[in-house]
Order: structure tokens, then C-alpha cells, then sequence
């Protein structure tokens, strides 16, 4: 799955709404260590949320290389808070359906 519509995008920012972000982007960037984190925590939940404390300016640029080095989708970005989503390879364990 690489694309989803916009009635999908609403659906997964719903989802998200409630979620607490799963990491907090600081002094440290994005790293390695941040990345494993990332993809951990999309391997566990599907739709995570990440915040941007610093590097705020550069956030759009950070995003694409997130979902890039992730595999995931970019939901949304939302203020600092971006939203991704990457669909559980075992059908048994997916937890969000997409239509």
C-alpha cells in the first residue's frame, strides 16, 4: 500500500486524534535510534503520532525522510505533530482496516 484516498486520511486522522505521541523529536534529531523507535512502534500500533520540539522549520523535510526510511504513509502533519501509518504485514495482527 502506497497512496490513500482522502476518505482513508479522514479515517486515520480520527483514529489518531487520541493517540500521545510515540516520540519527541529534540536536540538529537533524527537518528538511527529514533528511526528503530519509529519503526518498533509501527510494527506494534500501525498509526503513530511523532512531535516535533526542535527542528520545527525543517519538519516537512524531516517527515519525508521519517516515512521514507519507515516504509510507512504520511497521514497528516498537524501543527508539530506528524501522523504516519504503516499497515501490519500478518492480516491477523492489523489492527485499522482501510476501505
Amino acid at each position: 500500500m502506497e497512496n490513500i484516498n482522502s476518505s482513508q486520511r479522514r479515517y486515520l486522522k480520527s483514529q489518531a486524534h487520541h493517540l500521545k505521541p510515540v516520540l519527541i523529536v529534540g536536540k538529537g534529531g533524527v537518528n538511527d535510534g529514533a528511526i528503530e523507535v519509529i519503526k518498533k512502534a509501527l510494527d506494534k500500533r500501525e498509526l503513530i503520532k511523532i512531535k516535533f520540539r526542535d527542528f520545527k522549520e525543517n519538519k516537512s523535510i524531516l517527515s519525508k525522510e521519517i516515512v521514507s526510511k519507515t516504509n510507512s504513509i504520511l497521514v497528516s502533519i498537524i501543527g508539530h505533530t506528524l501522523i504516519i501509518f504503516k499497515e501490519n504485514s500478518d492480516p491477523e495482527k492489523r489492527k485499522l482496516i482501510l476501505k
